[in-house]
């Protein structure tokens, strides 16, 4: 595993009740899991939260938690990154310079339903699915919200691989090759925004947690064992706030950090 970077804090880590006050945040697959603890815990920490998904009841679902506990009004983006062109990714950047007027911040963390497999049972849609889902859409619409990013006085993106994405290994195929593509697109966006300081890129590894996609690929598992997605929100604030400055291209293991 790449170590973390020497700056970034322990998960001990306590994030200022008003650390993204102001800011903008769209956060991809917010409807379940690490991606709803993830904007109720920016919305909880000031930030008006873009929820993004495929389903919108359960973004109302979200929206109605996060007013229910007096964050910002959060604004509700649906769209299918499987299906998602050019003109989708920037449609929804005009819609946010149009309705909110900034972004600081993105955390891509939709991901394509996985089930381990051998590569021969693997189909190549479902491989077109991983790309699009996994490494492509990420690309697009970080590329379609780059001049909102930039105009940002303290703009952060955060990826997310996966453990198996870092270290492949059978059975884990298209999702893994995807992965460690976000690894490999992290390393190059971060030398090549290098002259668009503070605008800063890191690519999360979330390690097994207690969520849906967790119970889909590992269904015999005692979870009660494993994280809940709560217990890595310092290290999401850090990297989405500001006390994560000039920490960029790091590929980090939540639960190592």
């Amino acid at each position: 595993m790449r170590p973390a970077h020497s700056r970034l804090p322990m998960k001990n880590y306590q994030a200022a009740p008003d650390l993204l006050q102001g800011r903008v945040v769209l956060v991809t697959g917010a409807g379940q899991g690490i991606g709803r603890v993830a904007a109720l815990a920016f919305a909880a920490h000031g930030a008006t939260v873009i929820l993004h998904g495929r389903k919108v009841k359960k973004l109302e679902r979200i929206y109605d938690e996060i007013e229910a506990a007096g964050g910002s009004q959060p604004a509700i983006f649906p769209l299918d990154l499987e299906k998602a062109e050019d003109k989708d990714f920037e449609a929804l950047a005009g819609c946010i310079e149009k309705q909110l007027g900034r972004l600081d911040g993105i955390l891509h963390n939709a991901a394509f339903g996985y089930t381990p497999s051998p590569l021969q049972t693997q189909t190549l849609e479902q491989w077109l699915a991983w790309m699009r889902v996994d490494l492509i859409a990420p690309f697009a619409l970080t590329r379609a919200c780059m001049p909102l990013l930039r105009k940002s006085p303290d703009a952060s993106v955060v990826m997310t691989s996966e453990t198996h994405g870092h270290a492949p290994a059978a059975y884990w195929g298209g999702l893994a090759v995807a992965k460690s593509g976000i690894e490999t697109l992290v390393r190059i966006a971060s030398q090549e925004w290098e002259m668009y300081q503070p605008l800063r890129v890191n690519a999360l590894i979330p390690g097994p947690v207690q969520s849906p996609s967790r119970t889909r690929t590992h269904p015999g598992e005692a979870k009660t064992n494993l994280p809940r997605p709560e217990d890595l929100m310092p290290v999401y604030l850090y990297l989405m706030g500001p006390d994560s400055k000039g920490i960029t291209g790091q590929i980090i293991d939540c639960q190592a950090a």
